[in-house]
């Protein structure tokens, strides 16, 4: 590529972790969110606020302070977890994506913010579907570079039409915009020439995603040591100046696919740096599998550390996380708090949108009986009713503050803080996990004057409310839910078995070869 002739980069993509357990995805789920392209895609991307998570921000502001180039934007689809994607929306998608990339003209390079555990309601792996399409388009000689969450299940689809893969290191997410900045910097570098090689190694392990923490203070991080083992070794010999990423995926167990695992994918610039390295990690991962198994707090224990305690906790419903696919609807801890008396207790966020219209039309001040779940739900949504004040409302998006939502605009819908005898709710009508003490902060709620706070999240609000809670304040609850880390307990169809932890023995033999020299 000429240095007079700016790089026209295609921008598009498709990113969704899908829960095979929970209800069908719909574009009213994406468009809640993200769905958004051409000309207002660039433009909302470059915002103080974005919609979007950050991986295509990261993107453009990179390839924006290297020099000259001209973006050609297409369909950005992002959703917050749910089930399986609706087919004939997906396949609608795909049906823009060609006509944008058809339309296009002259390409150079081609970027996609991917997630890697989505699925629809008649494909296993819709990114593999997408990226094919891609390369079919663009042909063999223009790269192309993917972001992926570090939740991403890994096929052979997902690597092979690729130049560069770029996952995410931080669990919580806390790196998106620096990996969108990475996949720039890779992209440029494959603009003036470089050739690369990817190798990608699976391993019978699907992790819980309760042991996925990659935080240097979290008490046990198997998943953490890999990451940091790999970023290491690509600045060492034999791989250093030949390792241009090193990508560690933990894997989305309850998508179920035939190739969940947890996978190490090495991007190099010749075959024998990639393979090799994604040998050494893998193997050190297998050396670990034993530490891959969760330790949850028993709702009973969880219960009488909230009445009898003092020091501040946050008890993390972790089996009811709308981040996995979860509805936000279980009652199990707050009833059981409810039950026991706890005060002084914040619990969030709840996905009530029949409740929030209902405290909105009573007013703040109003007492009435607050009936969750009214309308029902899946198998763990009970019904659960008891007396309510109304104790703030807001139908404006509320802006993230820290973690995964940092700088991001969210909107939440009809939402109402109500206050069940020391314990105040948060009901919101659209599903967000409870990631960013904003949740609480945009009804003027003090987290730091609670001594409960409850979160429907598994993992991502250590990243928000780390302020408020070390980790030591933490309590993983196992409670009855849909992302349940104690994953033995869901009747799997397509998980390539013996996998561990689900199972209690599995085998893994390295490849043969040797390494490079």
């Amino acid at each position: 590529m000429s240095d007079a002739v700016p790089p026209r980069i295609a921008l598009l993509g498709f990113s969704i972790e899908c829960n095979r357990f929970a209800p069908i995805a719909t574009e009213a789920d994406f468009q809640t969110r993200t769905l958004i392209g051409g000309p207002d895609l660039i433009a909302e991307a470059r915002s103080p606020a974005p919609r979007m998570l950050g991986e295509l921000p990261g993107f453009i502001a990179a390839m924006d302070a290297a020099g000259p180039w001209e973006p050609v934007p297409g369909l950005l689809a992002m959703a917050e977890p749910n089930g399986p994607v609706e087919q004939s929306f997906f396949d609608s998608l795909m049906q823009r994506w060609e006509a944008d990339l058809r339309a296009a003209g002259r390409l150079d390079g081609v970027y996609l913010v991917l997630h890697g555990a989505g699925l629809t309601t008649g494909n296993h792996d819709p990114e593999g579907t997408l990226l094919g399409l891609v390369r079919s388009i663009v042909g063999a000689d223009v790269p192309v570079v993917a972001t992926f969450d570090l939740h991403a299940n890994v096929s052979d689809a997902d690597v092979t039409p690729l130049n560069g893969f770029v996952g995410y290191r931080t669990n919580p997410h806390l790196d998106m915009r620096e990996r969108g900045a990475e996949a720039a910097v890779l992209l440029r570098r494959l603009l003036t020439g470089t050739r690369t090689f990817l190798a990608r190694l699976r391993l019978p392990i699907v992790p819980p995603a309760v042991t996925q923490l990659t935080g240097q203070d979290a008490p046990n991080r198997p998943y953490g040591e890999l990451i940091d083992l790999g970023q290491q070794r690509m600045k060492e010999a034999p791989y250093a100046g030949r390792v241009l990423n090193v990508s560690v995926m933990g894997g989305f167990a309850f998508a179920d696919t035939p190739f969940n695992g947890l996978t190490v994918v090495v991007t190099a610039t010749d075959q024998a740096a990639a393979d090799g390295l994604a040998e050494e990690i893998a193997a050190a991962g297998w050396a670990r599998r034993d530490r891959f198994r969760p330790t949850l707090t028993s709702l009973e224990e969880a219960t009488r550390l909230a009445t009898t305690t003092q020091t501040p906790l946050i008890f993390a419903d972790v089996a009811d996380n709308p981040g996995g696919g979860g509805r936000g609807t279980t009652m199990s801890i707050l009833q059981a708090f409810h039950a026991a008396g706890v005060k002084n207790a914040l619990v969030g966020v709840i996905h009530d949108p029949a409740l929030a219209a209902e405290a909105g039309e009573r007013g703040v001040g109003a007492t009435f009986e607050a009936r969750f779940n009214r309308d029902g739900g899946d198998a763990f949504s009970k019904p659960f009713a008891a007396s309510a004040t109304v104790v703030a409302l807001r139908d404006q998006p509320i802006q993230g503050r820290r973690g995964i939502y940092a700088n991001n605009t969210l909107t939440v819908g009809k939402s109402a803080a109500l206050t069940l005898d020391g314990i105040t709710v948060i009901v919101l009508s659209h599903r967000y996990q409870c990631a960013d003490p904003m949740f609480f902060e945009a009804f003027g709620l003090d987290i730091a004057a609670a001594r409960i706070v409850v979160v429907k999240s598994r993992g991502h609000f250590r990243g928000g409310f780390d302020e408020f809670f070390r980790h030591e304040q933490v309590i993983e609850v196992d409670a009855p839910g849909l992302t349940s880390p104690m994953l033995a307990r869901f009747p799997w169809t397509h998980m390539p078995r013996p996998v561990l932890p689900i199972d209690d023995h599995a085998e893994w033999t390295p490849p043969t070869q040797t390494g490079p020299t």
